[in-house]
Formats: C-alpha cells, structure tokens, sequence
C-alpha cells in the first residue's frame, strides 16, 4: 500500500521564494541608499538571515499557515518571526564579530524594510489569489456527498478560506434533511470549541439531490471535485459510491469524521506505507519540542536575573513574618503524568502535600498576611522559574495540580488525564480567561480542562507569546487569584 502523501500548492514554493528575495533585496537596497554601494558581504548577511528566516517560520507556523486565516493574523506573525530573527541575527554578529562590517544607520534601516518588504509580497500573493478566485481562474466546483453536520462545518471551511481554490456546487444525499443524530451525545466531541461547535443545523447550499444524480453530475462533467463527508460507519454506501465514481472524471476526497473523538493535537503520520492519524499525541516532538525547550530556558534565565532582587526581599520576607520554610515544594503531576515536585515561597502556615490535600478558599485562615499578597499577585510562583530551567516545567502549560487533584478529577472529568501529555505551565490559555483559584465545583474545572485540550491543539510559539504578555495584564486585575 502507497503512503498518503500532503497535497502541494504553487504558493508552498512561490512565497518562501518571495520572502527570500525580500530580505536579500532589503538589505542590498539599504547598503546602496546609504553608502551608494552594493557589496558581497551584505549579500551574505542576507542569506543568512534568509536562512534563519525561512526556519523560525517553520517555527512559529508563518510557511505552515500561508494562505489561510486573516491578513491580520499573518501579519502578527511574520512580526514575530522577524523580532527572532533580528534576535539571531544579533546573536551571530555578537559571537563572530561581523555586525562590525555594516553601519548602524544599515542595520536599522534593513531591520524596518525587511519585514515591510516581505509583508508587501505577501499582501500581494493574497491579492493576486483573490482576483484568480473571482475570475474562476484554477477555481474547482466541489459537491459534498453527505447532508450532515461534517458536510455542513466542511462547507463552512471552503467559504472561510478561499485559497483552498474551491467552489461549492451544492450537498448531494439520500437524505433529505441535516440528521442531528451523526453527532449525538454518544459521539459529541468532549472538548469541541471554535468554529465546528457553532455549525447550524442547516445550510447556505441547497440539497441538489441524491447520490445518483451526483454521479451523474460528474458524468457530465459539472462538478470537478467531490468531497465525502458520510460518517464512516456507512463503510457500504461509501463503497458504493467510489465505485460508481471510478467511472467518472472527478477527483475524489475523502474527510474522515474524526470530530466524533477528542482530537488532541491530531496530525498525519506514516507508518512504513501505512497512513495513521494521532487522536492523542504531544505536540512537542522534534524540532518543535526543541525551539520551545529553547525559548523556556531563554526567557527563564532572563527572568530569574531580573528578578533575582525581587525574589531575595520576598524571601527574608517570608521568613522574618511567619514560622515555617521559605519555600514550599508540592508533590503534582508533570509531563505524562510522573510526579514533580513544583518549587514555590510558602504562603500558607501548613504544607499540605498528602494524600489529601484542601484546596485554598477565599479568607482561608491557612494563609498568612503576607501570603495573601503573593497568591493575589502570583509572586508565589516565581520559584517555578528553577523548574523551568530543571525541565519539569514549561513556562506556559497546563497549570499543574496537586497530586490528590490529580486523582480527585480523573476519574469526573472525561479527558482530564490528556492535560499531561505536555509539561505543565507557569501560566496557561486557561489562567489568562479567567480559570484562576478555588475550583469549588466540578464546572470550573471542566472549564480549566477545555483551554488546556484548546492550547496542546493549537500550540505555536506566537500562542506561548501571546499568552505570557496577556499574563503580565491579567495577572494583577483578576480577583479569583488567591
């Protein structure tokens, strides 16, 4: 059996293209408007930025994501990807010293064209893509074979992103109406969010008719592409259908209905000619487990040499006001569920770290008065900066819970163990939208649960960005920190 290989657009090769010529252009054109000279060492200084690029944009998903999503979107991206870029970049001149052969006004001229170059040719592939889409220019007319709640969210995602190139005709089924039941409580998504939880139950697209007449439409040649969108346990009728397909000129798609389980960070592999899809898998493996590993141990160290100050005063503070530990170390779950021991300064008169263990609640009488302005503040965490650093935590993750929680909530919350197939978090998706302190009822940690399933789902380190600077904001307005 042949392996399934990923489908190839013209912009996968044009746009890294684009972006290439855009630095090395960049940068030849500054060198000449200011010193009226183009030579090869800022040629070669452009390559390797190129480089670097074109590698932190596998990264944050910039090459990945090209085409789809909003302009806006792709923008905040490639302006992320260039502020680490101009971070090597400065690391390399730094160690070899090269940085010495271009004059300030350069570099900064090139810091702030580059990027508007590249946006430029972006901004203009889109542009270009739009227009081809009007025009019908390598535009497909796409049936959906399926009148269903698939079919529906699959006809949603062909509107939302034209780049995809397609057209829809219309839905084709046996069926007359939209059947709720292909998604019924049995076989809900227990973590479904974003678009495909707000499909309606009915469409924009009219019922053409049923299956026959879709084959017979591709007969006669008025449709070019057909999507399947039939639950797969219609293994018969799908069957009958590719068959009487065969017969016919249009290229066929299968869309699996994986909704019906808890996707978590789903991805195709191979498995020697076999195609797999992960239903749970770590996002992190590789070179993206790598770049965060990188990015924790970066920022982490940075972190603890500013707050190295900060951190003594809170220290002496701890133990001049109250008896016990500076530090308080509590036994919770890590990365596939093995046991850390999380690092934090005491804020609390006891040290409950059993079998049991009492959750804080809001004037409880456990916590000291200079306790309460840590956990308010979330200064207490600071310590998890070593654990950063030892690699039993992230800086942003799932929020680690005491061990006794741990086993409280795995056996209430369907799913609740897959917020461990990645390190645990100083902060979260979930801490910055409000799931923060006591978790009094079953609902609030339900709630913590989806944003950690939503965060390994969409993992980037833009989202790990974006989540540490909504922190900063957050974290002193929330009143649920405690």
């Amino acid at each position: 059996m042949s392996s399934i290989r990923a489908h190839r657009h013209w912009w996968d090769f044009l746009q890294p293209t684009f972006d290439a010529i855009a630095i090395v252009l960049s940068a030849a054109l500054v060198k000449w408007a200011v010193k009226g000279v183009i030579d090869d060492k800022v040629v070669i200084a452009g390559m390797i930025a190129t480089v670097v690029f074109l590698l932190l944009s596998q990264l944050t998903g910039l090459q990945r994501k090209f085409g789809s999503g909003s302009a806006d979107n792709e923008m905040s991206g490639l302006a992320v990807t260039w502020t680490l870029t101009v971070l090597v970049m400065s690391m390399i001149a730094f160690a070899t010293r090269y940085g010495q052969e271009f004059a300030r006004s350069v570099i900064l001229a090139w810091i702030i064209v580059a990027p508007s170059m590249i946006g430029f040719f972006r901004m203009s592939i889109r542009l270009v893509q739009n227009a081809m889409n009007r025009r019908g220019i390598g535009v497909r007319r796409v049936a959906i074979a399926g009148f269903n709640q698939l079919g529906l969210r699959t006809a949603h995602n062909i509107e939302q992103d034209p780049s995809i190139g397609f057209r829809m005709v219309g839905f084709y089924d046996d069926r007359k109406h939209v059947r709720p039941d292909d998604t019924d409580k049995d076989t809900k998504p227990m973590d479904a969010s974003g678009p495909e939880s707000e499909q309606p139950l009915s469409a924009d697209h009219p019922l053409h008719g049923g299956l026959d007449a879709l084959v017979a439409a591709a007969k006669a040649g008025e449709i070019d592409t057909v999507l399947i969108t039939l639950p797969m346990r219609a293994e018969a009728r799908i069957r009958g259908l590719l068959d009487q397909l065969s017969d016919t000129t249009a290229s066929v798609y299968i869309v699996p209905d994986f909704f019906v389980f808890e996707l978590l960070h789903s991805r195709w592999t191979n498995m020697g000619g076999l195609p797999a899809v992960s239903v749970f898998e770590n996002p992190l493996f590789g070179v993206d487990g790598i770049a965060k590993r990188l990015f924790d141990v970066t920022v982490a160290c940075a972190a603890l040499l500013c707050a190295a100050v900060p951190m003594t005063l809170i220290a002496i503070a701890v133990k001049v006001t109250s008896r016990g530990p500076v530090f308080f170390r509590q036994k919770r779950y890590g990365l596939d569920g093995k046991e850390i021991l999380v690092w934090k300064f005491r804020s609390m008169r006891t040290c409950d770290n059993g079998p049991v263990v009492k959750q804080a609640t809001k004037d409880d009488p456990r916590i000291t008065p200079l306790g309460g302005i840590l956990r308010k503040t979330s200064l207490d965490e600071l310590p998890q900066l070593f654990n950063v650093i030892d690699g039993s935590m992230s800086l942003v993750g799932p929020r680690p819970h005491a061990t006794a929680h741990n086993e409280q909530y795995r056996g209430q919350i369907r799913g609740y163990m897959l917020r461990h197939k990645i390190k645990p978090g100083i902060t979260g998706l979930a801490q910055v939208n409000g799931c923060r302190g006591e978790t009094e009822t079953i609902d609030k940690m339900e709630k913590r649960v989806h944003f950690d399933h939503q965060y390994i789902r969409s993992w980037s380190i833009w989202l790990d960005l974006k989540i540490m600077f909504k922190t900063l904001l957050v974290v002193w307005t929330q009143p649920e920190a405690r």
